[in-house]
């Protein structure tokens, strides 16, 4: 930030440092969990400021499959504007027999700066694309986090979120100055993909300006879509309406903080490779981040931990790298003491874990295996 902003670095650093976070819990206003959450929430709400029209789920299986001991679903669900998300819905073969149902978890796929993809990214399915190992291999230890949460007992449902896979913008009805970047490359071939991700990356911002701009934010659709697939949950008689849990790698981390804060449905969660204290993140990290991750005015009332605490105390596990290009050290640790701050004064320690782990921006295999661990003890 320094470099861009030269003589004017100092007076945004400032400004970041000068917030005072009033809706925090720490504030010693603050005592009662209840109140304090119907109250922020509400006030979190009008920032994300997306209010669209009501819109029928109207949910359909489109395809079923068996596929390495799991039975999987392609299901679709409506959105008010745009195509209908598609999702992968898995959950042990033979599950049903006993009639049991079980606890499910939202698996909430990554940025990645790879928008031609979504729920793919963190489901094992056949006859899977180089370019999709590759970044499974980059960013998840080369395995499918949402299967072999499944293969454990889990329901878990992976959807395509707002611009990424069967969301993604129909490049045909786009003016062509734009997407000439994809002039002349084959279709779902490696380099039409590769090319698709950077014309994403380069017209990021127009997005959320014209959000901006028509009385909305990127995090509030994006909430809004998240929610919708804990709507679509509930439509099941396979699942444990009371046992819905959520997690996600970096930017499937930041839809984990907004849909543990603001849904009562979520019980627990796991937040990998997306958590920092705000200050921190202006002063050293602004240019590596995506617009989706921008809320105006949030900091005027609260701090990124305090967002995610809004659960009220729910179990959370919180994952930091220590090498992350993404957060300074300075912002994880601060965020982790803060994060224990607040489950402390909730009288909810056992409830909170923060935790460390050598590397750069990654879910790696061992944190996916203490995330399983996290979701077995409380969910």
């Amino acid at each position: 930030m320094e470099k861009f902003l030269g003589n004017y670095a100092a007076m945004v650093e400032d400004i970041a440092k000068s917030n005072q976070y009033p809706y925090s819990f720490l504030t010693d206003e603050w005592d009662d969990i209840d109140i304090w959450q119907r109250l922020v929430r509400g006030k979190v709400f009008e920032l994300l400021s997306y209010n669209p029209p009501r819109t029928a789920l109207n949910p359909k299986m489109l395809k079923s499959f068996e596929y390495n001991g799991l039975q999987m679903e392609l299901i679709s669900w409506d959105q008010p504007f745009g195509p209908p998300t598609l999702a992968y819905f898995m959950k042990p073969l033979g599950s049903e027999k006993n009639g049991q149902k079980l606890p499910v978890v939202v698996a909430l796929h990554d940025h990645g700066d790879f928008k031609y993809f979504g729920k793919e990214k963190i489901t094992s399915l056949p006859d899977e694309p180089e370019i999709l190992l590759d970044h499974k291999s980059k960013y998840y230890g080369g395995v499918s986090w949402t299967s072999r949460l499944a293969e454990q007992g889990y329901a878990v449902i992976a959807p395509d979120i707002f611009l990424w896979g069967s969301r993604k913008m129909i490049t045909e009805e786009i003016p062509v100055e734009f997407t000439a970047i994809l002039s002349g490359k084959e279709k779902e071939s490696r380099d039409y993909i590769e090319a698709y991700n950077q014309f994403t990356h380069d017209h990021e911002t127009i997005i959320a300006k014209s959000l901006f701009m028509a009385g909305a934010t990127w995090p509030g659709v994006m909430l809004y879509e998240d929610m919708r697939a804990v709507d679509y949950l509930l439509t099941r008689d396979d699942v444990d309406h009371n046992r819905i849990g959520c997690g996600g790698l970096s930017g499937g981390g930041q839809q984990a903080i907004f849909l543990t804060g603001l849904d009562s449905r979520i019980k627990c969660s796991v937040c990998a490779g997306f958590m920092t204290t705000f200050a921190p993140m202006v002063k050293y990290n602004i240019s590596s981040h995506t617009w989706m991750a921008h809320v105006p005015h949030l900091s005027n009332i609260m701090d990124l931990p305090d967002l995610i605490s809004l659960s009220g105390g729910n179990p959370i596990l919180v994952q930091h790298d220590e090498q992350d290009e993404l957060f300074s050290p300075e912002g994880q640790e601060e965020s982790h003491k803060k994060l224990e701050k607040i489950y402390k004064k909730m009288e909810k320690e056992e409830q909170y874990s923060g935790r460390f782990y050598p590397g750069g921006h990654q879910f790696s295999v061992r944190m996916q295996d203490e995330a399983l661990d996290w979701f077995n003890r409380w969910l």
